[in-house]
């Protein structure tokens, strides 16, 4: 019989993250300081983040060994299941096999905390009472806050507002594991009232949530500011996925002909696909899609900018593809994937055309997402609606060619705190969020003044 999915015993869960960085054909554009322009330098960093992790954005070394703690705290859901869709391919009669790494397994349902074990252990250390941060979905905030719980942090969590209110359930979450949560743009923080200010009736934004966060951070001496996406060090602790991955794979003796990710800032989509690059790199034949909303699309019709994570512009600029930071997109529900910004090593990568995108409606995801759920049974996270829905794209085109293939994308989180959005398509009430072109316009103008990367 077929194997339905494969388990790593715990004894092979990886020692090290793999670090894109190191085998990049061309270095990444630095940083820079938002008021000055200046390459930023590591002391810049240092009201933000902890020491350790400010090492990790700036490393260029190949393998960074995961701390004891971190291994051990990753062993209560790690390594997770690789699974085959065996329904879902047979429903739709397709010669591909399609493989699910399941990162909905750990206690916030999703694989962020890949990243949040390791930002609250490497603060804990360095003595730091309070971490800070910003969330969409809420599966970020829900898992800095159990990361928090593991480590005896406090956590402040600053929620998109159409989000808490879409996804109540996941502040209460958050509120289980301790955290104190905001609907952003909040009445605590200058940049949330100035927001409020302009207008009441707000969705809000990531943009706006990252500036409150991160200004409620610097005001304090004991806290730090813990962002779940975009940055090299958040990139690198995911790569722990890939790197199971492929493990699983050479247990099974395959190797993936396509590997998709949904892309919000770039987390799972780079924690499932930077192995396989590194492959890639030495020659290795692999498709690597990265998969977007048509209401927010980065990948797909962004410039590549240097350009600020946030409204006040008081974070980093950062190289990268950009819908511009004061870019509101339309109220879809994969709160997740409404980031004006690409994490820098994926738009990187973009550019140098390792990777493809592609960007897709919220209804074909909605129906992809139920297709799925009535062929395997698990209800999948609006997000990760988006890789399944390019998932089965790639498995019909299979089937048109008439070519057996691999396929692996990442199951990155369940949909349990998402019902309401499922509520919503199968009533008939979710439509398909056009993006305006004047909007998109005047958010791409706000990075107008900053400096620009060399072309490559």
């Amino acid at each position: 019989m077929d194997e339905k999915k494969i388990i790593l015993p715990e004894r092979e869960l990886p020692t090290h993250w793999y670090n894109l960085a190191a085998d990049l054909p061309e270095p990444l554009q630095p940083p820079r300081h938002p008021a000055t322009h200046a390459p930023l330098t590591p002391a810049e960093l240092a009201p933000l983040f902890a020491e350790a992790l400010i090492e990790q954005e700036l490393s260029t070394e190949r393998w960074i060994e995961i701390p004891t703690a971190v291994r051990e705290a990753y062993r209560v859901w790690r390594p997770s299941p690789l699974f085959r869709a065996t329904g879902l391919e047979a429903a739709l009669e397709t010669p591909a096999e399609i493989w699910c790494k399941w990162e909905g397994v750990s206690p916030a349902g999703s694989h962020k905390p890949n990243s949040a074990i390791p930002q609250a252990y490497y603060n804990a250390r360095e003595g730091i009472r309070r971490l800070t941060t910003e969330t969409g979905a809420g599966q970020w905030g829900s898992s800095l806050a159990y990361a928090c719980a593991q480590f005896g942090l406090e956590c402040t969590v600053y929620m998109v507002r159409i989000s808490f209110s879409q996804k109540p359930y996941r502040a209460s979450l958050m509120r289980a594991w301790g955290a104190t949560v905001f609907p952003s743009p909040s009445d605590q923080t200058g940049s949330g009232r100035a927001a409020l200010a302009e207008d009441p009736e707000t969705n809000g934004s990531l943009g706006i949530a990252i500036s409150e966060a991160v200004e409620d951070a610097v005001a304090h001496d004991d806290a730090h500011y813990a962002l779940g996406s975009v940055l090299n060090h958040v990139l690198l602790h995911q790569t722990i996925i890939g790197l199971e991955t492929q493990k699983q794979f050479k247990k099974l003796g395959v190797y993936p002909d396509v590997v998709i990710g949904c892309c919000g800032g770039g987390s799972n989509f780079a924690g499932l696909a930077f192995p396989f690059l590194a492959d890639k790199f030495n020659g290795k034949e692999v498709r690597v899609i990265g998969v977007e909303p048509a209401a927010c699309p980065t990948l797909t019709r962004a410039p590549f900018a240097y350009d600020s994570g946030d409204v006040a512009m008081m974070t980093p600029l950062l190289a990268m593809h950009s819908l511009g930071h004061t870019f509101v997109p339309p109220a879809i529900h994969a709160g997740g994937l409404r980031y004006h910004g690409m994490a820098p090593l994926v738009s990187h990568m973009l550019r140098e055309k390792m990777i493809e995108a592609l960007s897709l409606k919220q209804t074909e995801c909605y129906e992809a997402a139920l297709l799925f759920a009535r062929t395997e049974g698990f209800i999948p996270a609006p997000e990760t609606s988006h890789a399944i829905a390019a998932t089965i794209r790639e498995a019909r085109r299979a089937k048109e060619e008439g070519k057996e293939k691999t396929i692996v994308m990442n199951w990155s989180g369940h949909g349990l705190m998402d019902l309401n959005g499922y509520r919503a398509f199968l009533e008939g009430k979710l439509v398909d969020a056009d993006l305006p072109e004047d909007l998109l316009a005047r958010s791409i103008a706000s990075m107008e003044g900053l400096p620009k990367p060399p072309a490559l």
